[in-house]
């Protein structure tokens, strides 16, 4: 299923890697973020190649609900604890000059990409506790955020939370813009990195400098990202004869939807879950009920699904891979807040590779371990990566193949063994092995997206077993 974005706009395609070069620096996935960089990188006067595994962003931008903004849902209490004002503060300037940067860019390029600015909601329609907290910590921050009860919303809320001078765009149009004049070979994955040389099947790529903007980092070691980060999914409709919104509105409660207007639909979206724990599915069928109460009228033009990296302790990874790799730089770990990380990854890399200072660096340095903010989370993943990789290699099955009715997937016996069993509405099956490739965890099937996820780290595959996304690196099978 496609997002309304990819719809809309055809990006050029690009050529593979034919053979071996040489480059300034390389980066490592063309979507948003890779681009933005790269794009950055070359006003510098840098030679710059991007390597892409598919498509220019056929990856987790054609997902995003595109909204930019400084307000990242209940985070700013939290990151006073965690940073201390002075760092809570740099993340929250960061993040809203990341807005301006947008503006410019867009100004200077002449850009068409529905860029608007608006204002961002947090709500609630429980107890207003947390969104006052949050609004004391966003004013003692010098954040634009004030309290209200009044929004647009078809429902009454206990609180919310407005951000003003945030905004929204076109994903899709911005990238187009700026990838235009970037040297991208797309439908080349890298398989290996070593050192100042990146390998694929279609050659290899020397470069000075080498920047991971792939999402998920496929190296393991040294950097250990799938130790510090997991992945969540969360859901998108598209909805016609809804209606129009002052802003961009996101829900903190447990079942809170997220709200923006694209043109003339609604984007409404939800139903966050940790990859691979979605057994029971129903998250686009929340959705349309949701669509069906409020908006009776609406009809559904497109549904999709995005993808987010979670780090331990909520603040994304930007900067130098790892102490024994000076020349590599990575920028994961976005949350729900891709568009704006983008820009945040895009300046401080580019100021790293040229060796300058950035006093937003300390913040986002990947080389941090905040051991007391990251002890919840990482006891979760814990717990999630030991259950998953223990019922991989000792687990059995609870059904077998014989049970498994139309239209249904999961893990069954059949002829003696574990597999992934996917049988398709005409009743013919789909079998696959049920350990992920990257690092043997137990893949789960997502109903809704009729899909292989990984519950540990986040790798996606199809019902026959093809790679949909990373950090894996093939196929199941």
């Amino acid at each position: 299923m496609d997002s309304i974005w990819s719809e809309e706009i055809a990006i050029p395609p690009r050529p593979a890697l034919a053979g071996d070069i040489k480059t300034d620096v390389a980066v490592i996935g063309a979507g948003l973020a890779g681009c933005l960089t790269a794009y950055c990188l070359q006003r510098e006067g840098l030679s710059v190649a991007v390597l892409e595994a598919a498509r220019v962003g056929s990856g987790q931008t054609r997902g995003t609900t595109a909204k930019i903004t400084s307000q990242h849902g209940l985070i700013y209490d939290r990151l006073i604890t965690q940073l201390g004002p002075e760092g809570a503060r740099l993340y929250a300037r960061a993040n809203q000059q990341a807005i301006d940067q947008y503006e410019e860019l867009i100004a200077r390029e002449n850009i068409d990409c529905d860029f608007r600015r608006l204002p961002a909601y947090l709500y609630t329609t429980v107890s207003p506790t947390a969104v006052q907290r949050e609004w004391s910590a966003a004013a003692q921050l010098g954040l634009p955020a004030r309290l209200t009860v009044q929004t647009r919303l078809p429902f009454p809320v206990g609180s919310a939370l407005r951000f003003d001078g945030q905004a929204q765009f076109h994903p899709l149009k911005f990238l187009r813009a700026i990838a235009k004049d970037l040297t991208v070979y797309e439908n080349t994955p890298v398989l290996r990195a070593e050192g100042h040389t990146l390998v694929t099947d279609r050659g290899t790529v020397r470069a000075d400098k080498v920047i991971f903007a792939c999402h998920f980092p496929f190296v393991n070691f040294p950097g250990l990202f799938f130790a510090r980060m997991h992945q969540e999914r969360s859901y998108v409709i598209a909805l016609e004869g809804a209606q129009d919104l002052d802003g961009m509105y996101y829900g903190v409660d447990p079942t809170g939807l997220s709200l923006r207007v694209a043109g003339d639909r609604l984007l409404l979206g939800g139903g966050a879950h940790r990859t691979g724990e979605n057994a029971a599915g129903g998250r686009y069928a929340r959705l349309r009920r949701a669509a069906r109460t409020y908006w009776p009228d609406s009809r559904e033009t497109a549904a999709w699904s995005a993808q987010d990296c979670i780090p331990l302790d909520g603040v994304p990874f930007i900067g130098q891979f790892a102490a024994s790799r000076p020349d590599w730089t990575v920028a994961t770990g976005f949350q729900k807040w891709g568009m704006t990380t983008s820009m945040v990854a895009a300046q401080l890399l580019t100021d790293a590779v040229l060796g300058r200072k950035n006093e937003y660096a300390e913040v986002f340095t990947p080389r941090r371990f905040r051991f007391k903010a990251s002890l919840g989370t990482l006891w979760e993943d814990m717990r999630t990566t030991s259950k998953s990789l223990l019922s991989s290699a000792f687990g059995t099955a609870r059904d077998s193949a014989a049970d498994m009715p139309a239209g249904h997937g999961g893990v069954v016996e059949s002829g003696g063994r574990k597999v992934g069993l996917y049988r398709d509405g005409a009743g013919n099956d789909h079998t696959v092995r049920v350990k992920c490739p990257h690092l043997g965890c137990e893949l789960a099937w997502n109903p809704d997206e009729n899909s292989w996820d990984c519950p540990c780290h986040g790798s996606r595959f199809d019902a026959d077993g093809h790679l949909l996304s990373g950090p894996a690196q093939r196929d199941i099978n």
